[in-house]
């Protein structure tokens, strides 16, 4: 979308921090030659955009009479999203699984800027490991970041007696010590 001083007088109130929600609505907020703020949308911007990045929007900016329009310039900030964590251009999430996906694996689904895809769960794996996503996180230059998603055991909620008798059943018949290298 082209900037002009009457897109951004039109837009609202005048901008004074940029922040682009770089995963979904792409909203910027940036310093302009007048008092206030502008919200401006900007979803054109969002490819390659890092935290901290100033845009300058040659000749967007106020103009003064007789005088031709300044430069915009924008400061982008990343805005924080409920499931997705921006690591550079890859995204880091964060994936409840069941006691029993994790045990016995499974076909678990997966949230992606796109569409949701199918991950295989091994059998035993622990809460924490790491699965990466290629080319499924954000644009860059040359191709696309990766998500990257870490497991993260979810036990039922209230108490299952059916299960702690399960546990402790288990637990005498298998005993192991996950924090042996700590000692």
């Amino acid at each position: 979308m082209p900037f002009s001083a009457s897109t951004i007088a039109d837009a609202g109130t005048p901008v004074s921090q940029a922040q682009l929600d770089s995963i979904g609505n792409a909203v910027a907020y940036g310093s302009v030659a007048y008092p206030g703020d502008v919200v401006v949308t900007a979803p054109g911007l969002v490819a390659g955009v890092t935290n901290g990045q100033q845009i300058r929007l040659k000749g967007q900016g106020e103009t003064a009479q007789g005088h031709r329009p300044g430069d915009l310039l924008i400061t982008v900030s990343i805005a924080a999203h409920p499931f997705f964590k921006v690591d550079g251009s890859d995204l880091r999430l964060d994936l409840p699984i069941t006691l029993y996906e994790a045990v016995l694996g499974g076909r678990v689904r997966v949230p992606t800027l796109g569409s949701a895809v199918e991950l295989s769960i091994p059998k035993n794996t622990s809460s924490g490991r790491t699965f990466r996503l290629k080319g499924k996180g954000l644009p860059k230059a040359g191709g696309t970041g990766d998500l990257f998603v870490i497991t993260k055991i979810i036990l039922p909620d209230g108490n299952d007696s059916e299960l702690e008798q399960l546990m402790q059943k288990w637990r005498d018949g298998h005993p192991y010590n996950p924090r042996g290298d700590l000692s």
